[in-house]
């Protein structure tokens, strides 16, 4: 079986998409996922599987969409994959609340530094299928607007953190 980390996009935040974790933890169940634990109530969670990583998000994402009665985007990573993706962070000294990993489901256009607009004190970075930033002010003074990332999901590094040693464990 592999571990995977699953990200779900608008959930919990801001009052918007409430799904509480123990209706994720038994969706996840009921998609035959194994070992399914959640960390904070913004829709994440770390789960095994037989199932290929396509067909895992393809099983969860229906699972989400009759539960909400709307689509919910997830993106998923493999522990090793979420474990790289903490590694190869540009920003190793900033503050881990600071800095943000916007996940996607592809490569970023590679204008997509050149489509930010309101850039002040952040630093943007662009990975394999994600995002770096970060924001040297915090990002509630931000209003750095990335196009590529209106349809990605953002986590600081210190979440990515604890779902790395959540997907690494054994």
């Amino acid at each position: 079986m592999i571990r995977f980390v699953a990200l779900l996009r608008a959930v919990n935040v801001g009052g918007t998409g409430k799904l509480p974790m123990n209706d994720l933890v038994q969706l996840c169940t009921d998609a035959g996922f194994e070992d399914v634990q959640t960390y904070i109530a913004s829709g994440n969670v770390v789960f095994a599987t037989d199932l290929p990583i396509d067909q895992a998000k393809t099983a969860l994402e229906a699972r989400l969409e009759a539960y909400a009665g709307r689509p919910v985007p997830v993106f998923i990573r493999t522990g090793l994959e979420l474990n790289r993706i903490w590694n190869a962070n540009p920003f190793p000294d900033k503050p881990g609340n600071r800095t943000m990993v916007v996940f996607l489901d592809g490569t970023p256009p590679k204008d997509t530094l050149e489509q930010a607009t309101g850039l002040k004190t952040e630093e943007v970075r662009l990975g394999e299928r994600e995002l770096y930033i970060h924001y040297g002010e915090g990002m509630g003074q931000s209003k750095l607007k990335i196009p590529a990332a209106q349809s990605g999901t953002a986590r600081n590094m210190n979440t990515v953190a604890k779902l790395v040693k959540m997907a690494l464990k054994d």
